[in-house]
């Protein structure tokens, strides 16, 4: 019985194993056969998913051409700048990773929105910026963490850096990042610190100077961590700028510029840092850092001056300096500028950001005057012994037109007249020439002229017509507005470049030179290019010019310096921002140091040296300054002594 049982028992255990053993034989034929249609069927397929897995596009930035004075000397370049991205398609989240950063380094809950924003907006391959400028300290604690910080990847990039900071910003301009108008749709644009140029230099040759970029295919772990780099295309670097101008004369302009008749003090005066310890704030536009600061003969700290000034080769056209003050640090637009030192710019009455050498639009007061002497004697109306008696003022129609001078200059030739400037004297050229021969002559100078030479910003002033006023005011226009026109008041405008355009035309003869600021830009000969202005009559008016400086009444004898190494010669203006009426020029309450600062008379100059011999042209505009001949020429003077020291045309 019990052996029956046995076998009973070792059937059933059979017929289970059998079972089981099919099920297994299935499971496995069922798993060979999976593996055998992934591995064979499907092999292509999935070798094409797992490479996609395995590797990633990385888009290379390429370095920025420099921008370099006329001796090669960068005036804008490019420095290392340690920085942190984040690649969204190399972390699976974003949020945690970043998380984790923080507990290493400063991340602020702005900077985790303004991320979370850019990775939204931009595609996943493209780098977002994490944090830059950073110390060596901080990304060595990063390096440490990187595997358990997935898509966070360490970079080397560049950061625009201006070695000269404020000195040459309106020439070089500045470089900051992209705003939504200037998104195209090109990824170079949108990798993280990528910056483009919107002033100057950098603006108007950002596509030459930004260079071209490459693709690269990289190998990357699990984590999405970097682990080889592939070989791939090679960035193009930017071209380089050379400019005509000398970055030594750029620099003492600007200073000297700034300084006006104001006393330079070392920062670290005591009288300074006793006032900056008792809580007196330094005046917009003080510039502490270059190690000076304007002070009066009080002792009071003031704000750098703002004008402009220009130098030029009276024969090449070459610009060696072009100034603007004050100015502002262009570095601190690539490190990120907050907004409110940003606002603080923008504020500033005297206009840092402005380059007011190309932009600024004066009145060109009585450095005008030369050439309305020109058009007199250009038409035959007048000659240089011409003589006109100056009472001090003169009536014309229902109106009075007064002479600078109250008492007048009695009896004066053209000559004369330059030299002191006499307003009675060229009332009465205006009165024979009139508004249409003297707008002529204007624009055979510069004036009216765009002369595109590389700076963007650029404006063309205003020669005033009769049709231009009718169709500007609806008015006509009446002849006294001629008289006023004559003495560089009233509409007619300019900058300090065609006011420097001017007095290079004056000077070499009577040609058609033209501002000069690429140094590989063809030198245009000028011996083919003549104004068709008499020698006679450029003569007279530059012996004016001379005794401006040289003569017994010259309105700027005073600026002569007995140890000066040259003679040169010049004219000033004083050009009005308020106009004076009868009851403050009766009442003597004329004097521009007891106006507001916005209400006094901008000081201009012109001058050329050497005197016999004449090669470099300058132009001084100090807005609010007062007097031309008191506050322009000493500038003009020391500039142009520099410019001779230096002589940049030999470089």
């Amino acid at each position: 019985m019990k052996h029956r049982e046995d076998q009973e028992f070792q059937k059933l255990i059979n017929r289970r194993t059998a079972i089981l053993g099919g099920v297994k034989f299935t499971l496995f034929a069922a798993l060979a056969g999976r593996l055998y249609f992934l591995q064979v069927e499907e092999a292509a397929k999935y070798r094409t998913l797992s490479e996609n897995n395995q590797f990633n596009f990385e888009l290379l930035p390429p370095i920025r051409g420099r921008i370099l004075d006329r001796n090669g000397i960068p005036l804008a370049t490019n420095k290392d700048n340690f920085r942190l991205e984040i690649v969204s398609e190399q972390t699976r989240d974003v949020a945690h990773t970043l998380k984790r950063l923080q507990g290493i380094i400063d991340i602020s809950p702005e900077t985790i929105r303004r991320i979370s924003d850019e990775i939204n907006k931009k595609r996943s391959f493209v780098p977002v910026l994490v944090s830059e400028n950073l110390s060596r300290k901080d990304i060595s604690k990063v390096a440490i963490q990187t595997p358990y910080l997935p898509g966070i990847k360490i970079d080397i990039g560049q950061t625009r850096y201006y070695p000269f900071r404020d000195l040459a910003v309106h020439l070089t301009g500045y470089v900051a990042v992209i705003s939504k108008f200037e998104k195209t749709g090109d990824p170079l644009l949108e990798l993280p610190g990528f910056r483009t140029g919107k002033s100057g230099i950098e603006k108007a040759f950002d596509s030459k100077m930004r260079g071209k970029a490459a693709q690269r295919q990289v190998e990357v772990n699990a984590l999405g961590r970097i682990i080889r780099k592939l070989p791939g295309e090679e960035t193009q670097m930017g071209q380089d700028v050379r400019l005509t101008v000398d970055i030594r004369l750029q620099n003492f302009a600007t200073k000297r510029l700034a300084q006006g008749n104001s006393t330079h003090i070392p920062v670290d005066d005591p009288r300074i840092q006793r006032a900056l310890n008792e809580g007196q704030d330094l005046p917009a536009g003080t510039d502490p850092v270059n190690g000076y600061v304007n002070v009066d003969k009080r002792g009071n700290i003031l704000p750098p001056e703002s004008g402009a000034a220009v130098v030029m080769d009276a024969f090449n056209g070459d610009v060696l300096a072009l100034v603007s003050t004050p100015g502002f640090d262009p570095n601190a637009f690539s490190s990120g500028l907050n907004a409110a030192d940003w606002e603080n710019l923008l504020s500033n009455p005297r206009s840092p950001m402005t380059n007011k050498a190309v932009s600024g639009q004066y009145s060109p007061g009585s450095t005008f005057k030369m050439i309305v002497c020109l058009a007199a004697l250009e038409a035959g109306v007048a000659h240089k012994e011409t003589q006109v008696n100056c009472p001090g003022m003169i009536e014309f129609g229902d109106s009075r037109f007064h002479c600078w001078r109250k008492e007048g200059h009695g009896w004066l030739n053209m000559i004369d007249a330059i030299e002191q400037s006499c307003d009675v004297y060229l009332y009465e050229l205006a009165k024979r020439v009139g508004i249409k021969r003297i707008g002529e002559m204007a624009a055979r100078f510069g004036f009216g002229e765009a002369f595109d030479f590389g700076l963007p910003g650029e404006n063309r002033g205003l020669i005033p017509t009769p049709a231009w006023k009718r169709k500007t005011f609806g008015q006509s226009w009446h002849a006294g507005e001629t008289l006023i026109t004559s003495i560089g008041q009233g509409f007619i405008l300019c900058t300090p470049l065609q006011m420097a355009v001017m007095t290079c035309r004056l000077v070499n003869g009577g040609r058609t030179v033209s501002p000069r600021l690429l140094q590989d830009k063809n030198v245009k000969e000028l011996k083919n290019n003549s104004l068709q202005i008499s020698p006679r009559h450029l003569k007279t008016v530059l012996k004016g010019m001379d005794r401006v400086i040289n003569g017994p009444k010259g309105t700027a004898r005073k600026v002569v310096d007995q140890d000066m190494r040259f003679r040169f010669g010049g004219k000033s203006g004083s050009v009005q921002v308020k106009r004076i009426s009868l009851d403050e020029r009766e009442s003597g309450k004329i004097k521009n140091k007891e106006r507001p600062w916005h209400e006094r008379d901008h000081a201009m100059f012109v001058a050329f040296a050497p005197l016999h011999s004449p090669r470099y042209a300058v132009s001084v505009v100090v807005e609010h300054g007062g007097g031309g001949s008191t506050m322009a020429a000493p500038i003009a003077r020391d500039i142009l002594d520099e410019t001779l020291r230096l002589n940049p045309s030999k470089s």
